[in-house]
């Protein structure tokens, strides 16, 4: 159980928490990468909410540069590596639809369709992506194990990359 003092006033309140104690840690240059990604992804959709066409344009390039980026780094941590092109999907789809909306394209390009409609490809790709690791992938403990070994072999070699203890 955790304590914790909200109020100040010595009555602490307990919440139980997992039983499980294994820490997930990332080099702190990856960190500090998808936070930067973060800050990207909030400027472009606060742009596109606030109808900023040009500035919202503008922060795809960062936004999916930095996502491709972030997938590129995790690439010999398969889980990571497919959750992160999914991210980087998902920012593509938005950004289609985004354009859709500034440009009127957003319905009857082609047909009924338009790019809203288009959006649906990489939000697709990005959700196929999901299932194949969790339905297929993930339930399979010997492929977990395998994926445990190489993790900790890559995080060794970003720790140490000459490999010197």
């Amino acid at each position: 159980m955790l304590q914790f003092d909200i109020f100040g006033d010595n009555q602490s309140t307990q919440y139980p928490i997992m039983s499980d104690a294994r820490i997930y840690s990332i080099p702190f240059r990856f960190r500090r990468v998808e936070n930067l990604h973060i800050l990207f992804w909030l400027i472009k959709d606060a742009c596109w909410a606030l109808n900023l066409k040009i500035p919202a344009l503008l922060m795809i390039i960062p936004t999916i540069s930095v996502a491709v980026l972030i997938a590129w780094q995790t690439r010999r941590i398969f889980s990571e590596l497919l959750h992160n092109v999914t991210v980087a999907l998902w920012i593509t789809a938005n950004c289609t639809w985004m354009i859709g909306e500034f440009y009127g394209w957003d319905a009857n390009l082609w047909g009924p369709y338009g790019l809203r409609q288009a959006s649906v490809i990489p939000f697709t790709a990005g959700l196929l992506l999901l299932a194949y690791y969790y339905l297929i992938l993930a339930p399979n403990k010997a492929f977990r194990a395998k994926m445990a070994a190489r993790t900790a072999e890559a995080i060794e070699q970003e720790v140490n990359p000459d490999g010197k203890a």
